[in-house]
């Protein structure tokens, strides 16, 4: 294997490869586009892309405009995007050739659309049909788009992050909008950046980028990569092997992951994991999922002292971190405040808690902008208590202030790193023929940490599990399907009525070890 040392920055996929001063050239390209389509200050520019060169060119080209570039999960159904497309006004949409067929029901009528080419790196890992990858005629083509572009010259304005859509217990998505911030602020967000993902402006990062860039944590971090001088390798999909490839090849030093990587990695016979040379990784940071003590050690004896954790949520941004040393001392927790971080415990009736009591975890980052919630100003009220902000986590600080995490108290769940929202899938499934009442929640999956079940009360003559998957997988994105379906007529209750779901995940997750 030939090792890459050089240090010049760019970007690499598969067999492409891009120049930083390219990319420059066509991030301001993409700014003069979307000027000439009428983006301007607090607009929305919709990206509907798998990990590409196009995603940073497109955000980066909306924020430059003092515009909000607003990620798409690409696993999205015509529904699904079409309702956030209106919702965030959107005043283009950047997609992927095989992506647009999908979706193209759901893009509102005379709203600009800029396909990019699928790539064959991308289109090799997700087996996509080549004739797929083109753009389709009629339709305009993102590089002829951008080379009939004049650049942007006028002075950026101030940067906004990524208007990204998170969901809640109402099922419907609610885009996380932040206020643009201070000079100051921006500096202190840089000394953030490097403190929690060792991201320096100094050009020597070499990273690879393995989650999917519509996620808060990897888009965050991807862009803060994007602007640093260094090499960025996009993995079109993650897989274990080929990321030690990776590392080896391109002699990486920086990883933004998640747990469920790990697990992953850690499968892989003795002898791969021999095969590669991993001594240049100085930083590898993980958040978006609880990563279990005994995975977290493995990891650390494997790849040494370099493993950090941070914990946060769209919403607050970073509030806590620890070290591989914290992590080998304080097994399972999440990490202590950051620099500008406030964390409180409180019960149900509101009470302060103390060290070692578990309640609903409120916490705040103030060295970031505030937000508030696109469209949904009192649903940010709701969430806000003292002018901290809770996402629904149930945990307890000890007495050495670390922060431990115990159960959520709204039901969602975590993927793989993905969170998913149960109310969305019922409210879905509730629309099949012969589905009298459901529950979807989360149970124990070695792999993924969480995976779906469905409890549902139906007819059997019209409703089977397949017929359940079916009807979902049309309607949803893949990983909204639960993986199992029980059938059960009589589903516990509240007095209220309501199913008490509880005690339907709790018989999944007695002698797990754990809540979540």
């Amino acid at each position: 294997m030939q090792v890459d040392r050089d240090a010049s920055g760019r970007f690499i996929s598969g067999e492409r490869e891009l120049p930083e001063r390219l990319l420059a050239q066509r991030i301001t390209a993409a700014a003069g586009g979307f000027a000439t389509l009428g983006v301007g200050e607090n607009d929305a520019v919709a990206i509907h892309l798998r990990n590409d060169f196009a995603f940073f060119e497109a955000s980066l080209g909306a924020t430059a405009l003092g515009a909000y570039a607003v990620p798409l999960n690409w696993h999205y159904q015509a529904e699904e995007a079409g309702y956030i497309l209106n919702d965030c006004g959107a005043k283009a949409l950047v997609v992927h050739a095989d992506l647009l067929g999908r979706i193209a029901a759901g893009i509102p009528a005379g709203l600009p659309v800029l396909v990019v080419a699928t790539s064959p790196e991308i289109a090799k890992a997700y087996g996509v049909d080549p004739a797929l990858c083109r753009v389709p005629e009629g339709r305009h083509d993102w590089d002829a788009w951008l080379a009939r572009q004049q650049p942007w010259s006028r002075s950026a304005k101030a940067l906004r992050a990524s208007m990204i859509y998170t969901s809640g217990t109402t099922g419907r998505p609610k885009g996380v909008r932040r206020l643009p911030p201070s000079p100051e602020m921006a500096l202190a967000m840089a000394r953030m950046v490097e403190l929690v993902f060792d991201i320096r402006a100094r050009g020597d990062l070499r990273t690879v980028i393995t989650g999917p860039l519509y996620h808060s944590a990897p888009n965050v971090y991807g862009l803060y990569a994007a602007r640093s001088g260094g090499l960025v390798v996009l993995q079109p999909r993650f897989e274990a092997e080929e990321l030690l490839a990776l590392i080896d090849r391109h002699r990486i030093s920086h990883l933004h992951m998640v747990p469920t990587m790990f697990v992953r990695l850690l499968r892989l016979p003795d002898a791969v994991k021999r095969r590669y040379d991993l001594s240049s990784l100085r930083w590898v940071v993980h958040a978006a999922a609880p990563c279990p003590p005994e995975v977290k050690r493995r990891m650390i004896e494997w790849w040494g002292p370099v493993i950090n954790e941070y914990y946060g949520a769209t919403e607050t941004g970073a509030v806590v971190f620890h070290d591989s040393r914290e992590a080998l001392r304080k097994p399972g927790t999440v990490g202590r405040a950051l620099e500008g971080a406030q964390i409180r415990i409180h019960d149900d009736a509101g009470n302060l808690l103390g060290p070692g009591q578990v309640g609903e975890i409120f916490m705040r980052q103030s060295l970031y902008p505030d937000f508030t919630y696109h469209g949904l100003e009192a649903k940010r009220r709701e969430v806000e208590r003292d002018g901290l902000i809770s996402v629904g986590d149930v945990g307890y600080v000890d007495q050495d202030g670390y922060l431990f995490l115990c159960d959520r108290a709204r039901d969602m769940v975590i993927s793989g790193g993905v969170n998913i929202y149960p109310a969305e899938i019922e409210a879905c499934l509730l629309g099949l023929p012969g589905v009298r009442d459901c529950a979807v929640f989360g149970i124990p999956d070695e792999e993924f940490g969480e995976a779906l079940c469905a409890h549902v009360d139906g007819d059997p003559a019209l409703v089977t599990g397949e017929v359940v998957r079916g009807y979902l997988g049309q309607h949803l994105a893949r990983y909204k399907v639960p993986k199992a379906v029980v059938f059960q007529s009589d589903l516990p209750r509240e007095d209220s009525g309501k199913i008490f779901k509880r005690k339907l995940r709790d018989a999944y997750w007695q002698g797990a070890g754990r809540r979540i």
